[in-house]
């Protein structure tokens, strides 16, 4: 599996490239968007992770310019930002998932194994009729079903954090996600009132 790597810090390019290279993996290194483009155009790859703020051309234009060429491929976002407002800007022009800095090289494996299985789902959803790869805009079916189908099995009411941990996505993607599925009457949301603090949301399938 190739990995290509978008990221202007020079260490984590040669950590993560030793990670993958550890793991059986072939990873490509950029240290910028443009460079990494034209990397992508002439050589391919089955992941791209791309950083958030890089010179030249930072993440989210890269990652709008490279779902211009190929929507399918699964495009993580690293970054240290957890706002949920610059992961909705992120998945509308295409991103597929975050992994958040610092890097945990186990978590990171299995988030790339997950989109490499999903990304497999893809091309089988392709064999239906009047397929699309994104039912809306930052939702993708095989991430959508993925969802879906956990949530119909769960025996009870579960938080963002908890369906996070669980499916191994990261917390914006998981919440865009919820969000889409009650505005469409699929999934509940229950307040859960904590001792301390705000109360806090948990989802069920309806």
């Amino acid at each position: 599996m190739r990995i290509l790597i978008m990221d202007d810090d020079q260490s984590l390019r040669y950590m993560l490239s030793e990670i993958f290279t550890f793991v059986g993996w072939d990873p490509l290194v950029y240290p910028n968007g443009r460079a990494g483009i034209k990397g992508f155009l002439d050589h391919g790859a089955d992941i791209i992770l791309v950083d958030y703020h890089m010179p030249e051309m930072d993440g989210l234009e890269t990652v709008r310019l490279i779902r211009e060429t190929d929507q399918q491929i699964p495009i993580l976002v690293l970054t240290v930002d957890e706002r949920q407002e610059i992961a909705d800007r992120f998945l509308d022009v295409g991103a597929t998932d975050f992994a958040l800095k610092p890097v945990k090289a186990p978590d990171l494996i299995a988030r790339i194994q997950l989109h490499k299985r999903l990304l497999d789902m893809t091309k089988t959803f392709q064999a239906t009729p009047k397929y699309e790869v994104f039912v809306t805009k930052g939702i993708s079916k095989p991430t959508l079903s993925y969802i879906e189908r956990y949530l119909t099995t769960c025996q009870q009411p579960s938080t963002v954090e908890e369906i996070s941990k669980e499916l191994a996505l990261a917390v914006p993607t998981v919440y865009r996600y919820l969000t889409y599925l009650v505005h469409n009457g699929k999934v509940q949301t229950i307040p859960s009132y904590q001792k301390i603090g705000r109360p806090k949301n948990r989802y069920s399938w309806i």
